[in-house]
C-alpha cells in the first residue's frame, strides 16, 4: 500500500513539473499617464511592485541577461530649460562631466529640444543614470547583448545610441521623417528603425553610426519585428491596416497580409509560425498563420495598442490604449484568460525571463 502511494505521489510530482514554467518570467509595463513601470509577475499575472518617477514614459526596453532596463520619455523641453543629470554616488565631478554635454552636444542636432533618458537597474528599480537625449522618445530598443540601446525621436528625425557599457550618449543618426519603431538584428550589428512619414525602413550599422541603406515598406511603417533567425522583418503599416514581411537580405516587401483598420502592436508565437496583429482601429485581434495566410480573430475592446508575447506561457499581454487594463490572451485560441488593471496607458512592455 505504502509502495503505491508513493508511487501515486511521484507521479502527480512529475506532471506538476512537466507543467510549470521552465522560468520564471517578469513583465515590465510603462503606464505612460501614470508615469510608472508596473513589474508583474507573468505565472500570476500579479502586479509585485510599481516604479514610479517616469514623466510621460512611453518606450521601455530590455534584453535577457540585462542588468539595465531603458526609459524614454514623451515630455520635450528646450535644452536650456532642461535639469542636468544628478551626479551619481561614488562617480568623480570629470567623470560625471565626460558623460554628459561635451561629447552629447557635438554629436546632436544643434537645435533640438531634449528629454531624459532614464537607465534603471533591472531588479531594483533604482535609477542608474539620467541622459538629456535630442527630442521626445517614442520606443526604445535593445541589443540582445544588453551592451546598447536606441531611441527613436519622432520630432528631429533620427535615433539616439546610447552605450550602456559607459552609461552615456553615444551619437545621434539621422533616418528619415517621423522614426517611430526600432528592433536590433540577432546579432546586434544591425537596427532596423521605421520612418513612418515617408515609408521606409532604415538599416542602421549600429557600430559606425550609419544608414547602410533604407527598405521601402508601405505607406506608414510603425511596428516592427523581426524574425528569431533575422532573415525577416514584420512591419505594421499603420493606416493601410497592412503588415509587410520584409526580406531582409533582399531589402524589399515579400508579401503583405491584409488586416484592416488601423495596425498597431505585434508579436510572434514561441515557434515564430504564427503572426499576431493588434487591429486598433477595429478593435480586434488577429493571428495570422505564417505558412498558409489563415487566420483567426477575436474582439478586443476598447481600442487595443500594444502587444507583447509571453514566451513559453502561451499567452500574450495586450493593452488597451482608451482603458487602464492589458488583456491576457491565449495565445492559441485567442480567448480572454484575465485582465490586470493598470494606472494610464500600458505602452512599450518588455519581457524577460
Amino acid at each position: 500500500m505504502e509502495n503505491h502511494k508513493h508511487k501515486i505521489a511521484t507521479a502527480v510530482a512529475t506532471l506538476l513539473l512537466a507543467s510549470a514554467p521552465a522560468f520564471a518570467t517578469t513583465v515590465y509595463i510603462p503606464n505612460g499617464s501614470a508615469g510608472e513601470i508596473l513589474v508583474v509577475d507573468a505565472e500570476t499575472s500579479v502586479i509585485k511592485v510599481r516604479w514610479a518617477g517616469f514623466d510621460a514614459i512611453h518606450g521601455l526596453a530590455g534584453a535577457p541577461g540585462a542588468k539595465y532596463l531603458v526609459a524614454g520619455s514623451y515630455a520635450e523641453v528646450a535644452k536650456e530649460a532642461a535639469a542636468a543629470p544628478a551626479k551619481p554616488e561614488g562617480v568623480t565631478q570629470d567623470e560625471h562631466e565626460a558623460h554628459h554635454a561635451p561629447k552629447a552636444a557635438q554629436a546632436m542636432p544643434a537645435d533640438a529640444t531634449v528629454s531624459i533618458l532614464t537607465i534603471l537597474d533591472t531588479q531594483s528599480g533604482e535609477v542608474v543614470r539620467r541622459l538629456e537625449v535630442p527630442g521626445a522618445v517614442h520606443h526604445v530598443a535593445m541589443s540582445p547583448d544588453g551592451r546598447l540601446a536606441v531611441a527613436t525621436h519622432p520630432t528631429t528625425d533620427g535615433i539616439s545610441i546610447i552605450d550602456l557599457d559607459t552609461l552615456s550618449f553615444r551619437t545621434f543618426v539621422p533616418t528619415g521623417p517621423s522614426p517611430n519603431y526600432a528592433v536590433f538584428a540577432p546579432d546586434g550589428g544591425s537596427v532596423f528603425v521605421t520612418n513612418a512619414d515617408n515609408g521606409t525602413v532604415s538599416d542602421v550599422d549600429v557600430a559606425k553610426g550609419f544608414v547602410r541603406r533604407n527598405i521601402l515598406a508601405g505607406e506608414s511603417p510603425e511596428h516592427i519585428i523581426v524574425s528569431r533567425d533575422g532573415t525577416r522583418l514584420y512591419v505594421a503599416d499603420a493606416y493601410v491596416g497592412k503588415v509587410h514581411e520584409v526580406s531582409v537580405a533582399a531589402g524589399e516587401v515579400a508579401r503583405s497580409f491584409q488586416i484592416g483598420g488601423e495596425v498597431h502592436g505585434l508579436g510572434l508565437s514561441d515557434d515564430g509560425e504564427t503572426l499576431f496583429v493588434v487591429g486598433k482601429g477595429e478593435d480586434k485581434l488577429v493571428a495570422v498563420d505564417m505558412e498558409t495566410g489563415d487566420r483567426k480573430t477575436t474582439t478586443l475592446a476598447p481600442a487595443p495598442y500594444h502587444l507583447a508575447t509571453i514566451e513559453g506561457a502561451g499567452t500574450l499581454y495586450v493593452s488597451s490604449r482608451e482603458k487602464p487594463k492589458v488583456w491576457i490572451v491565449d495565445q492559441s485560441d485567442l480567448v480572454i484568460r484575465g485582465e490586470i488593471a493598470v494606472s494610464g496607458e500600458g505602452h512599450q512592455m518588455v519581457v524577460l525571463p
